[in-house]
């Protein structure tokens, strides 16, 4: 098992690294604190998006939490010591709000899909880290929330990606009342892909990454980063760009290779990923 760590009191690294059979499980490992998004835990899950992206052998990554939860958002502790430097800790906020907000997206930039596996519950950037992944399965238990607002924080940045999974009424929801919802209206909403039996999320989890694992490397890659850059665009200009995508991906090896055995009714090759 490989490990990455920042500086820390404990032992045990805040963040835990698996790989398998081209599957990646990445594990939040401070369960005493609700693997809050500590200043600890931001600086190694960048450092796991920054070496995954570069680890041609891992096409799927599994995200999930140690102990009863999965996030319970931000260190709020950590964050109010801060209230003692000389500006009120208004520098400090700036940044580590950045820091989270280049942690968040560097999972959409990571050219292999990530997937949510949620237990207990998710909320404020924790629930931001849900809504961020590609894909997200949780546990019939699970509740997400974006709760900032309950002690006068509006998720402001959790907000991002919460109204780019789901309707603006049902963001608004979640964001002015700050309730807890179940699994099952997360999943109704688009929060999340599926609810799984508490005891068959991880293998509900691992299904899901293994058929990713199993298709096209490059095609994957071509996609999801396809996928998140003509979201932003308007609709001519998405074709455009996503016509000029799929042009370049038919000259990929994979391509070539998959539609030839399609055609003659073969079985797939081994994927070149590339």
């Amino acid at each position: 098992m490989n490990t990455h760590t920042t500086a820390d009191t404990t032992t045990e690294a805040p963040v835990l690294v698996s790989t398998d059979d081209g599957i990646a499980e990445v594990t939040l490992n401070r369960p005493a604190s609700l693997n809050a998004l500590s200043e600890e835990m931001l600086a190694a899950l960048q450092t796991v998006w920054d070496d995954l992206a570069e680890t041609r052998d891992v096409h799927a990554v599994i995200l999930r939490g140690a102990g009863k939860n999965f996030c319970a958002g931000h260190n709020l502790k950590e964050m109010t010591a801060r209230r003692d430097d000389a500006d009120g800790g208004k520098a400090y906020f700036v940044e580590l709000f950045a820091t989270c907000s280049n942690m968040m997206t560097s999972i959409l930039r990571l050219p292999k899909p990530v997937i949510a596996e949620v237990h207990g519950i998710a909320t404020a950037a924790g629930c931001q880290l849900v809504a961020t992944c590609d894909l997200a399965v949780a546990a019939q238990s699970a509740r997400f929330a974006t709760s900032g607002v309950n002690i006068g924080l509006f998720c402001s940045t959790p907000m991002v990606a919460l109204s780019r999974n789901v309707a603006r009424k049902h963001a608004m929801e979640m964001l002015l009342l700050g309730e807890f919802l179940p699994a099952s209206r997360a999943a109704e909403i688009g929060i999340i892909n599926e609810v799984a039996p508490d005891d068959g999320l991880r293998s509900r989890a691992r299904a899901m990454a293994e058929k990713i694992a199993a298709k096209s490397p490059s095609a994957v890659r071509i996609g999801k980063e396809a996928f998140y850059a003509q979201g932003e665009m308007d609709v001519d200009a998405a074709y455009a760009y996503a016509g000029a995508v799929m042009a370049e991906n038919m000259m990929a090896q994979d391509a070539k290779g998959g539609i030839g055995a399609f055609i003659n009714k073969k079985d797939m090759p081994d994927w070149a990923g590339k």
